[in-house]
């Protein structure tokens, strides 16, 4: 992996996932007048990149393809930020369906490297997807970025760019979600033996914490100096008895704690280069 932690910190949003409902916690951004006045306050906070899960009329998540478009255009009009859309959708969505996320021509997408035990689920990404996946994104200029549930999916991430050669721009930008029950812990230990064993094609990388390992991931990832990952989709707790009011406030929190560790958050226009987003929207 290419040496020296990043002078700024991108830090990305992901605000709603497809796991809470909506009915449990209100104040989770699913109609896409909420993801985009999320969207603007978390990018005047210091995000720079939205990671996007659509909900349905009834709140539940969707692959609807009026309403990715929809919402990739909406988020351009009304924010700066990096649009990546999420090509896990929900646990049950089918493999076809979760492809046809790039037709929404979204800056980045999210690929997971492997399966992974998703609490009582299984998160299904077995490698002919991936592969498939991969090439699509490739023609179509879409940037990946490389979500490592495990230890194996880097391996996974290994024989993906040996097989394919590097993603549209040439970056190789990976995030490690840690945390999820059935996937790697959310310890230090854990995102330390991640980040060793990552390949040298991978040039910048990224970290969340799933619930309580929040905040101990976000100060190991800037100590070791990766970037930020979060959002309702991964925590839904300021601390304990307290529950996250909005999306802003997290991203607020971690660009502090980025600032305090001489590594302010990153702009949109910086993260753009860094990741190698194309200049213009298809």
């Amino acid at each position: 992996m290419a040496q020296g932690a990043a002078r700024h910190t991108m830090v990305t949003v992901a605000p709603t996932g497809a796991e809470t409902r909506k009915e449990d916690f209100p104040q989770l951004p699913t109609t896409l007048a909420e993801l985009v006045e999320t969207a603007q306050r978390c990018e005047a906070a210091g995000a720079a990149l939205i990671h996007v899960h659509i909900r349905g009329e009834d709140h539940r998540p969707s692959l609807d393809a009026t309403r990715l478009r929809d919402t990739v255009q909406a988020l351009r009009e009304g924010t700066d930020l990096i649009v990546q859309l999420s090509t896990g959708g929900s646990v049950h969505d089918p493999l076809d369906q979760r492809m046809r996320v790039l037709d929404a021509a979204p800056d980045s997408c999210s690929l997971t490297c492997g399966t992974v035990n998703f609490g009582n689920d299984v998160f299904a990404n077995p490698y002919p997807f991936m592969s498939d996946l991969y090439v699509a994104a490739q023609e179509r200029e879409v940037v990946p970025e490389f979500e490592l549930f495990d230890l194996g999916h880097v391996a996974s991430l290994q024989r993906l760019l040996e097989a394919h050669g590097l993603p549209f721009g040439g970056k190789v930008h990976v995030d490690f979600v840690t945390g999820v029950p059935g996937g790697m812990p959310g310890t230090v230990p854990a995102l330390v033996a991640g980040v060793a064993a990552l390949p040298a094609e991978v040039t910048s990388w990224s970290a969340t914490g799933i619930g309580r390992a929040h905040l101990p991931i976000a100060a190991a990832t800037l100590a070791m100096g990766g970037h930020l990952r979060v959002g309702m989709e991964d925590n839904l707790m300021m601390a304990r008895g307290q529950q996250v009011q909005h999306n802003a406030d997290l991203v607020a929190r971690v660009a502090d704690l980025a600032t305090l560790m001489q590594r302010p958050a990153m702009s949109t226009a910086d993260a753009r280069e860094m990741l190698a987003i194309r200049t213009e929207p298809v």
